[in-house]
């Protein structure tokens, strides 16, 4: 008896532990978050960049580039987060801007000649028609389920004996 009760602290000693790793890497995340956004300030307002791995060359300025980035990848960052440790049923909704937001990222790298943030709408659509209807169908099982009462898998059970009496009956009267 002893040996379960200390196998049983020690598993949960061992999540508690993962547990404040865990949190403890969200937070300072969080923590940096402005000062990753800031991170553009440190770029050249120049149309090129050379280092010794790669040369950057773009038609705008490093520092518009950068801050275009950073403005998008901070939000993003924390939707991210925001996704993985929300425990309200309607989370689902939050892949809709982390879509956005990802669209808007590739477009600034990809169209650097194309003006951001006016065409990204168009591909979030199908996600949209995606999400929205599961989302939908979650919040009726559980208005169904929480606030009218309504049990689906005792409905479920209760059509399924109905099912078994009614071929019962077919097969004793033949």
């Amino acid at each position: 008896m002893k040996t379960t009760h200390t196998k049983q602290n020690k598993i949960s000693t061992g999540r508690k532990s993962k547990s404040l790793v865990t949190g403890s890497i969200v937070a300072i995340i969080i923590a940096t978050t402005p000062y990753i956004f800031y991170l553009y300030e440190s770029f050249p307002d120049e149309k090129s960049w050379e280092t010794f791995l790669f040369t950057f060359k773009s038609s705008s300025s490093l520092y518009n580039i950068a801050w275009l980035l950073t403005g998008k990848v901070v939000p993003l960052v924390l939707l991210i987060l925001w996704f993985f440790t929300c425990r309200d049923w309607w989370y689902h909704v939050i892949l809709i801007p982390i879509a956005m937001y990802a669209f808007q990222i590739f477009s600034i790298i990809h169209d650097e000649n194309n003006p951001v943030d006016e065409v990204e709408i168009y591909w979030l659509i199908p996600i949209m028609m995606i999400i929205m209807p599961i989302v939908y169908l979650i919040r009726l099982k559980l208005f169904d389920k929480y606030v009218y009462g309504i049990d689906l898998k005792k409905i479920d059970a209760e059509l399924a004996e109905y099912e078994r009496k009614e071929q019962e009956m077919l097969e004793a009267n033949k």
